[in-house]
């Protein structure tokens, strides 16, 4: 665990390194094992002060923007691009540095095809397998404009080698091989004719607790009925998860109709969306999530909303105190915003019980931003 007394300035996001390293031997080692291969993808976390460690194990990464993709391009072997929509005047861009180009439906492909390069030709195909329970994030909700339906593509277009589906969310194995079933089942009709099959996020193998037994298996018996097919994983979470925190400090503690909230020096509307957008509260060291804790937390920008809660605390906070927030380095950093100009977190690295800061922030990104 970091040492809050080493943080030089909060708000900011900590990278405790020797985590990082440990999710990282955990996928380097199955994909020893298993006939699989994962793709980093950048959605999710895109610190590239450790792209070096993070390459060393991902055998590519997965580029949803031309942004990302020059982000990634200088330390990743292969870029894996997808977009539900490519912007025009980025396209050939990205073409020039990707190794895989995946689109997310029959139009785009044929608008695309004969500016994509050297790159094999992917079609992002909906799993008909839901397991989300937020709408907002399940790509296979009804209407979903993501991914293609098996009644509309009877036939694998000439050019195409891959297929794409994404469907998972901090998913479980079970959910993965249910995925693989719905998969040979609605798209048996394809599966003879592809040379790769990419799985997209969701797969938290890294968790504790996840069923790395059943994973195996599913990999294994899925490789043992096609074994011409290359299988592809790509989670944005699972190389990160549970490796950092947001360390914030308590300005000032608030007490309406009994309600007590510790405001805090950083903003979940603007540094934290994902706990606003799911919801979820997250966990906080010394303190327990229970449903009449004593304090909510409280975010330092105006919106009404901006607050979670509520906790238990083991010793009674009080001004000046510093939370530390777990679990904040996957869609969190990639989604901060700047709103009511609220400066955003430094970025650090604790490693070997040293604190080192590698990115700090102030009004020159703000107004960058603005015109």
């Amino acid at each position: 665990m970091i040492d809050v007394t080493k943080i030089t300035h909060t708000p900011a996001f900590v990278l405790e390194y020797e985590l990082l390293k440990k999710n990282l031997s955990v996928i380097e080692q199955l994909q020893k094992e298993l006939p699989v291969s994962f793709l980093f993808a950048l959605k999710g976390f895109a610190m590239y002060a450790v792209f070096p460690e993070l390459a060393s194990v991902a055998t590519g990464a997965t580029a949803s923007s031309l942004n990302e993709a020059l982000l990634a391009s200088p330390y990743f072997n292969e870029i894996h691009a997808y977009a539900p929509v490519y912007q025009k005047n980025e396209f050939e861009t990205i073409a020039s540095m990707a190794t895989h180009i995946t689109f997310n439906s029959v139009s785009q492909l044929e608008t695309y095809r004969n500016r994509s390069g050297n790159a094999k030709l992917g079609l992002r195909i909906n799993a008909m397998y839901s397991t989300v329970s937020t709408a907002m994030y399940d790509p296979c909700s009804y209407g979903s404009r993501l991914g293609i339906l098996p009644k509309d593509l009877p036939l694998l277009p000439e050019g195409v080698s891959g297929l794409h589906s994404h469907n998972l969310c901090e998913s479980g194995a079970q959910e993965l091989a249910n995925t693989l079933a719905s998969i040979e089942t609605h798209w048996g009709h394809l599966l003879g004719k592809i040379e790769w099959l990419n799985l997209g996020g969701g797969h938290l193998v890294t968790r504790e607790g996840y069923d790395l037994d059943l994973f195996k298996k599913t990999i294994r018996d899925f490789h043992e009925r096609h074994p011409h097919i290359k299988l592809i994983l790509e989670p944005g979470a699972a190389f990160v998860w549970e490796t950092g925190y947001l360390v914030s400090e308590i300005l000032d503690i608030v007490e309406n109709g009994g309600i007590k909230t510790l405001m805090l020096d950083t903003s979940f509307a603007a540094h934290m969306p994902d706990c606003l957008e799911m919801p979820y509260s997250p966990n906080v060291v010394g303190a327990q999530l229970e449903e009449n804790g004593a304090y909510r937390l409280g975010g330092s920008s105006c919106l009404a909303g901006d607050w979670v809660g509520t906790y238990t605390f083991a010793k009674k906070p009080k001004i000046g105190d510093r939370l530390i927030l777990c679990d904040m380095m996957h869609y969190t950093m990639v989604k901060t915003t700047m709103f009511n100009g609220i400066a955003l977190p430094d970025i650090g690295i604790y490693h070997d019980g040293e604190y080192n800061v590698v990115k700090t922030f102030g009004f020159d990104e703000y107004q960058r931003r603005l015109s």
